[in-house]
């Protein structure tokens, strides 16, 4: 009887960590504009706004969007892969809406790490930035030249690593958000992980709002 009380117990305990360890992704907000719609006529430039010392998520982000955007019919490609890694970064917002125009881009999508922290029970005070990011341009530089150290700052090392991620689209002709949306994601297994994770989160619920169709 011991010998199988035990079991359960190393069982029970396994299953724990095991369960623990599973990447938990959920929907934290989500916006979409009135009679909005991604048409499948549109060339989305898929943008991930990240640091330096998460450059294989920032891969895997825009890789797995624009692959699922694609397999959807949405005529989608990466940042990275179009213009390289920093290449917009020191444009002001006339040359970069330039820049990507010429290459034929009318619409843009938006992936932004908010938050990356190790909880614990004490957590810093929480970050106010408006609830939704209304222009495309203007939150892209908004982000790199105010709000990315906050995101950074250093965290408090626990059991969890907590990603806050936040993902929006825009239609580039009229400077109008269609869609905004939030993430958590809890002890994602690696950087594929997260991205498909975020990516089937944010699709979903999309599709659900009616911003994309099949």
């Amino acid at each position: 009887m011991k010998t199988y009380l035990n079991a359960i117990a190393v069982s029970i305990i396994s299953a724990t960590i095991l369960l623990s360890s599973c990447s938990n992704t959920k929907l934290l907000s989500s916006y979409a504009a009135p009679n909005s719609k991604l048409s499948k006529s549109t060339k989305v430039l898929v943008m991930a706004m990240m640091g330096d010392q998460d450059k294989k998520l920032r891969a895997n982000m825009e890789k797995i969007m624009v692959e699922n955007l694609q397999s959807r019919g949405i005529n989608a490609a990466s940042a990275i892969e179009q213009f390289g890694g920093d290449a917009l970064k020191s444009l002001d917002e006339k040359t970069a809406m330039k820049t990507i125009r010429d290459q034929g881009f009318d619409g843009a999508f938006t992936i932004a790490l908010l938050d990356k922290t190790k909880e614990s029970t004490y957590k810093y005070g929480r970050m106010v930035m408006a609830p939704y990011p209304w222009r495309f341009w203007g939150y892209y530089n908004y982000y790199y030249s105010n709000f990315y150290g906050r995101a950074y700052m250093p965290g408090y090392y626990s059991d969890d690593n907590k990603f806050i991620l936040e993902g929006s689209v825009y239609g580039l002709d009229s400077d109008k958000l269609l869609y905004s949306a939030k993430t958590k994601t809890f002890n994602p297994s690696s950087p594929q992980a997260l991205a498909s994770d975020f990516t089937k989160k944010l699709l979903n619920d999309m599709y659900k709002n009616g911003i994309i169709t099949d």
